[in-house]
Formats: C-alpha cells, sequence, structure tokens
C-alpha cells in the first residue's frame, strides 16, 4: 500500500476518533468564550442637600437610592439634637411652596433614618416638583428644621 493512502487512514481514524470523544463527552476539543452583553447596571442615586431652616442649626442630605426592593430614602442630618424623633416626609412642591405630604419618611433618630417605599426613582420624578422636609418634633410640626428640593 501507498505510504501516503496510510497516512491518510491514519488521519482519518484519528479525527474519527477525536470526533466520537468529543460529541460523548458534549463538550469542544478549544473552550469556547462567550461575551456577556448584559450590562451590570449600578444602583440609581440622587442626592438632595438638605439646607438649614429657621435658625435650626440641622443640615444634611437625603440620598434617594433604588434599588430592587423599591426607592431607599437615607436621611443624614449634622446639628440634629440627640435622641429626638423628628417627622420628615416628601412633600409636593418646593421647599420655597411647600404643599401636601406626598410620602411619610421613618422619623430620623440621632440625624438618621431610612425608609424602603415601593415605587422607583423615576416614579418619584414622574411627580416633580418635590422636596424632602423635617420637622422640629411631632409637638411642633409646624417649625421646619430642613428642606431640600428634590
Amino acid at each position: 500500500m501507498n505510504k501516503l493512502l496510510v497516512v491518510g487512514i491514519i488521519v482519518v481514524v484519528v479525527l474519527l476518533g477525536l470526533w466520537a470523544f468529543v460529541t460523548y463527552r458534549g463538550t469542544s476539543p478549544t473552550p469556547q468564550v462567550q461575551e456577556s452583553t448584559e450590562q451590570v447596571s449600578e444602583p440609581r442615586q440622587v442626592v438632595v442637600n438638605l439646607e438649614e431652616q429657621n435658625e435650626s442649626g440641622i443640615s444634611g442630605t437625603a440620598s434617594l437610592v433604588e434599588s430592587e426592593e423599591g426607592l431607599w430614602v437615607i436621611l443624614n442630618l449634622e446639628g440634629a439634637p440627640e435622641n429626638a424623633a423628628q417627622p420628615a416626609h416628601i412633600h409636593r412642591n418646593a421647599c420655597e411652596e411647600i404643599g401636601a405630604v406626598l410620602y411619610p419618611l421613618e422619623f430620623p433618630v440621632n440625624g438618621f433614618s431610612q425608609t424602603l417605599l415601593p415605587l422607583t426613582l423615576e416614579e418619584l420624578m414622574a411627580d416633580l416638583p418635590l422636596s424632602v422636609n423635617v420637622h422640629k418634633s411631632a409637638e411642633e410640626p409646624q417649625i421646619y428644621v430642613a428642606c431640600g428640593n428634590i
């Protein structure tokens, strides 16, 4: 037999054996790397500066952070009284013409609170103008101590 024919038969047998092995194992001999087109999105967040009102000495931020659970509203106040709960809300309109309460928030104590609202940042922004307002106390809710426009 011709040497070239023998080499050709050997090559065919090896290739058939490799094909059978790969088919049996269910994998390809060289791994295929697939690039993901899926993008990992960062949480959407808006930070609202809360400005002092009525010479209270209280200011800070309200962070609006979108998550899978809903919209977190995180209040961080500086100058807040110790161990005192202060009513806080998201109101209709800007601070200059504050309107009705749209969403009550957990009252900050020692300058901190976090509230989970059952909506998205986009849904909240559809209701602009809005503001975040902090009141002096439950006994004196008419006195605003900090406010910020969303």
